[in-house]
């Protein structure tokens, strides 16, 4: 014997003890009468207990019967209110996101869309975690994450938001007075600043449109595990940096930095939002990502 409880027992026997009638019973729980019998014959069993004192004319609940209909009754109300709760969360937005996103991105482009997205869901909540790291969202209890990579094959669900390109950045006085690479190569000569949490940070690969690649093992006076963090160093002449297009665009535009090798590509990354395995997503899930997709695209 199962050391559960024969729910699928309660539940009938809560519906028979209710109607009165096995028929009843069946009737309303779309069972045929022998299904309802034997489920009720087999809580008696695994009670010990006889719950009805049948008759050919009347069914009435023995005392422990009337004891235990008392608890049937809301077991199977609970159960019923936990599913229809569970179905309209399915369908409606609500209940909390837990999510996980790179520091920058997250504080640049993540933060400042979430007031609208709570706006248009007042019965969603969202707990923001940022960092560069990449989390373990099934072991850390992640509903979802904002991921800058090229996404390999796992068993994540990952959706592709938009593009994020990497740049070789540097500043004007760094590059008149070092000179400005016209090949990867050439960056074993220069100062370089690094980025822990590049895809292979001790390795900068490039290729170009016609299909050479090169590989440069950087060195530098800084690295660190957030590219903010690396952006006085830049401007301060100290070196160059890959850098994603969302940190380096504005600098780019208004000249404090500037881009070399640019017919060389860094191995084009995208924008994912990443869930867990499993059946369909929750509808916060889905409209976060919706809501994530249009506003990023």
């Amino acid at each position: 014997m199962s050391d559960l409880p024969d729910f699928e027992g309660l539940a009938i026997f809560s519906k028979v003890a209710e109607a009165r009638s096995f028929a009843g019973a069946a009737q309303d729980l779309r069972l045929s009468k022998a299904t309802v019998s034997k489920a009720v014959s087999r809580l008696e069993q695994r009670l010990g207990a006889r719950l009805f004192n049948r008759t050919s004319r009347r069914l009435a609940l023995t005392d422990a019967g009337e004891k235990l209909a008392v608890h049937a009754a809301r077991i199977l109300a609970a159960a019923e209110a936990a599913e229809r709760e569970a179905m309209d969360e399915a369908s409606t937005p609500r209940g909390l996101i837990r999510l996980a996103a790179p520091m920058s991105f997250g504080l640049t482009r993540i933060a400042p869309l979430l007031p609208d997205f709570l706006l248009q869901n007042p019965q969603v909540r969202i707990d923001l975690h940022l960092s560069d790291a990449q989390v373990d969202l099934i072991g850390d209890g992640f509903d979802a994450a904002l991921r800058i990579a090229l996404m390999p094959d796992s068993s994540l669900v990952a959706r592709r938001l938009c593009a994020v390109r990497r740049h070789v950045v540097g500043s004007p006085a760094y590059f008149a007075r070092r000179g400005r690479p016209t090949h990867p190569a050439q960056l074993a000569e220069h100062d370089c600043l690094g980025y822990a949490y590049l895809p292979t940070p001790d390795l900068w690969r490039f290729r170009n449109a016609s299909g050479e690649e090169v590989s440069v093992r950087p060195a530098g006076p800084l690295r660190a595990n957030n590219a903010d963090a690396l952006m006085p160093a830049l401007m301060a002449g100290l070196g160059v940096a890959v850098q994603p297009d969302f940190i380096v665009d504005e600098a780019l535009r208004d000249g404090r930095l500037e881009a070399v090798l640019q017919d060389w590509d860094w191995p084009v990354g995208g924008l994912h939002f990443v869930t867990p395995p499993g059946g369909p997503r929750p509808a916060r899930i889905a409209a976060l990502a919706d809501f994530l997709a249009r506003r990023l695209g």
